[in-house]
């Protein structure tokens, strides 16, 4: 076995965890990009006719989803795939969050989901069973258009239940205190 000098060996190891941890350690950082069949990250923007002060803007929303929840994963200019389901963040000048990758499909929370918009504009689409960390703020609205008799849960911070709703059916809600949600 060839042994590698110590100093050599030690700059490869600083070399590797500089560029792992640079771009994570970094208040700039994006998520990785990943384009998606109809249009590229920048193809997405342009056709959004934002800005370059606008698109930086975004890739900053982004960024901080990814930051709180680092298994989320990019799938357009504005969507991100989370456990459960997808977070869409508003572009600058979107009221409420719209995805730059089919900009002109309806919006609708589809059979089986339960949908909520927060106070910031932020769209959440939950379609999978399960428990998962939530950060919607502010007052906003849900839709949980799951099996009639499905019953969606919202827990505090400390993991007691703060109150549920019985599919289906709409409704507006105070996200500020919930952190954690069972859709099913």
């Amino acid at each position: 076995m060839k042994r590698v000098p110590l100093r050599r060996s030690a700059g490869l190891l600083a070399a590797a965890a500089a560029l792992i941890a640079g771009p994570a350690l970094s208040a700039h950082a994006a998520p990785p990009i990943a384009p998606n069949d109809q249009q590229t990250y920048s193809e997405q923007v342009r056709a959004a006719g934002l800005t370059d002060r606008q698109a930086a803007q975004l890739r900053e929303r982004v960024a901080a989803v990814v930051a709180r929840n680092p298994q989320a994963r990019q799938t357009s200019a504005n969507t991100l795939a989370v456990p459960g389901g997808t977070v869409t963040v508003p572009a600058p000048g979107q009221a409420e969050a719209r995805d730059l990758a089919a900009p002109n499909a309806p919006r609708a929370c589809n059979d089986g989901h339960l949908c909520i918009t927060d106070g910031r504009g932020v769209n959440y689409d939950y379609y999978r069973c399960g428990y998962y960390d939530f950060d919607g703020i502010g007052d906003g609205t849900f839709n949980n258009n799951q099996t009639p008799g499905t019953r969606a849960r919202f827990y505090n911070s400390d993991g007691s239940e703060r109150w549920s709703h019985v599919a289906k059916g709409t409704g507006t809600a105070s996200w500020t205190p919930v952190y954690h949600i069972r859709p099913c």
